[in-house]
């Protein structure tokens, strides 16, 4: 007999397919009172997913019930970076008061080896890490939720994961945005796949088609009756060996066995009277991120005028000192003895922060030695939950570049990542998100990547105030900080922290990144005066935030970059 939360979700999906049938949610159209919510707020890059994960709460869950609800519908809605074939973090915090976090961060392939990605000169093949089979990493996202499900949910794993198969199975009308983004992509599909897979579309797609899989929709209910072993092992762990191996990748299924997601302890500290919880290594987000709020209370930043020239200068100081040790230090722990003591040291920050100078830019080979010139992509994705009783799960995931390594999992339906490239290829090469590393980050068996992902919640005696995180690769951090300021220095509203401008340097390449049309020139000639040099983006991540004020949950989405506004109740 079908539960009544069961019958609650379906019936409750259904509702929304059909009334989003002949056209595409209006993200624009769905508001939320101005006094806030009292229930819980679910915020992600998808309308459909927050709808599922809003629709657990009401039918009784918990914020990580709702979580993982979401994050299999995100797979399903959201291909270009939701995902069961790649991997993430998340960091939360209970109504009892735990704070934790869990790694379910792609491994190498016990195959891996540090030259793997060179040629017989010793130079870096170009695109080998980022394109294809050989850069896959094991994925891990399916032993995250798994794991996160054991520990902490209230309903059945079997229930949760019945929105997205039903999304998948019976389809749903893709956006302009993502009709424009499979379209971007169908090409590189026809190349790195031997049979036509369901992401491409004859004559392209428009917004309003139907997107399904039936093949994703058989994937998720043997996953949704065997758990981790209908990934793991069984004919999906055969399916994705057999795919990759075909396309000259290297993962075995006895890299699938061996896979774990792991609970680790966060990164944590103090920042004026709140308490910030974030991510461990092997993500740089939460060490950097701590070592920029100090820097920012150190240096007196609220003493500026935001966004005024000496305010981005100042916080360009911090960040290009930040981003050099992540290339020196960062790496796997359990591979590396990554000094996170040293690196969070008030005396050891204050002496890493003590040349910045107010009237000049300091040249990034002045701090570190090291060349790069571009960044080339920004793509990852962000969820976070809140609910009635105080649970609050933030969780960040990705394929690494937008449909990961363009290579679908054969008969199973799903996109696989290309999180080698997350690796240092070569001491000093940068990859596509700019980012070098060095010895720490080396290519090594079983060992995970060092990623940028910057999961983050807020406490204030002991009690969320603030969730937050976004995609964009290696400015996930700078763009995570600056919200943070936005709303806790700033007390801006959620929807205007969200919308600040922002910027981003990271040391290497020696740049400042600005959203273009939203700096005066005269400011922008003020950098360049100071010696900085400037490129223009369109967009910086696409944050969610989650602010708890007076009792209430005020909850926020990246509406400017086309993601839907939070969703609560």
């Amino acid at each position: 007999m079908t539960s009544p939360i069961l019958r609650y979700l379906i019936v409750s999906f259904t509702l929304l397919f059909f009334s989003c049938n002949s056209g595409t949610p209006d993200n624009q159209k769905i508001q939320k009172p101005a006094s806030g919510y009292q229930n819980g707020v679910v915020a992600s890059a998808d309308a459909y997913a927050n709808h599922v994960g809003i629709d657990v709460l009401k039918a009784g869950g918990n914020a990580f019930d709702a979580a993982i609800a979401a994050y299999m519908a995100l797979a399903v809605t959201y291909p270009r970076a939701g995902n069961i074939g790649g991997g993430g973090f998340m960091v939360y915090h209970t109504a009892g008061g735990e704070s934790g976090m869990l790694d379910f961060r792609e491994k190498a392939p016990g195959k891996a080896h540090p030259d793997m990605y060179l040629d017989e000169k010793g130079n870096v093949i170009r695109n080998l890490s980022r394109q294809g089979a050989l850069s896959i990493g094991v994925p891990g996202s399916v032993a995250g939720m798994v794991a996160m499900h054991e520990k902490f949910a209230t309903m059945p794993w079997k229930e949760l994961l019945q929105p997205s198969i039903l999304l998948a199975s019976n389809g749903f009308p893709v956006t302009e945005l993502q009709a424009k983004t499979l379209n971007r992509f169908g090409e590189v599909f026809k190349k790195e796949n031997r049979v036509k897979v369901y992401l491409e579309k004859e004559g392209g797609w428009h917004a309003g088609d139907t997107l399904y899989s039936k093949a994703l929709a058989r994937t998720l209910k043997i996953i949704a009756e065997k758990k981790s072993g209908g990934f793991y092992r069984g004919e999906v762990a055969r399916g994705i060996v057999n795919t990759v191996q075909a396309h000259g990748g290297i993962i075995t299924e006895e890299d699938l066995l061996n896979y774990q997601a792991t609970w680790r302890e966060p990164v944590s500290g103090n920042f004026r009277d709140y308490r910030v919880i974030t991510v461990a290594p092997p993500s740089s987000g939460g060490i950097a991120l701590l070592q920029l709020l100090f820097g920012f209370e150190y240096l007196r930043g609220d003493t500026l005028p935001q966004n005024s020239a000496l305010y981005i200068h100042l916080l360009t100081e911090l960040e290009r000192r930040v981003y050099a040790d992540r290339a020196e230090y960062l790496g796997d722990p359990d591979f590396y003895p990554v000094p996170v003591n040293k690196l969070l040291d008030p005396e050891y920050l204050k002496s890493r922060f003590s040349d910045i100078r107010m009237d000049r830019a300091t040249p990034s080979s002045e701090i570190k030695e090291g060349e790069v010139e571009v960044i080339e992509s920004f793509e990852t994705t962000h969820l976070q939950v809140i609910d009635k009783w105080g649970n609050a799960v933030s969780i960040t995931t990705t394929l690494n570049s937008y449909y990961g390594s363009k290579v679908m999992a054969e008969k199973s339906g799903f996109m696989l990542n290309n999180e080698m490239d997350d690796f240092s290829a070569k001491p000093g090469v940068p990859n596509q998100f700019g980012l070098v590393g060095s010895e720490a980050n080396k290519i090594e068996p079983e060992k995970r990547m060092l990623s940028s992902m910057t999961p983050t919640i807020v406490l204030k005696n002991d009690s969320v105030v603030l969730i937050t995180g976004t995609p964009g690769g290696s400015t996930i951090i700078t763009t995570v900080y600056q919200t943070i300021l936005n709303s806790l220095v700033y007390q801006y509203p959620v929807q205007e922290a969200v919308n600040r401008t922002k910027t981003h340097s990271q040391w290497l390449p020696d740049m400042i990144y600005y959203e273009k049309n939203k700096l005066p020139a005269i400011r922008l000639d003020s950098l360049k005066t100071m010696g900085h040099r400037l490129t223009g983006r369109n967009r910086m991540g696409k944050m969610k935030l989650i602010l708890v004020r007076e009792g209430y949950y005020f909850g926020a989405g990246d509406t400017l970059s086309g993601d839907p506004p939070a969703l609560g109740y």
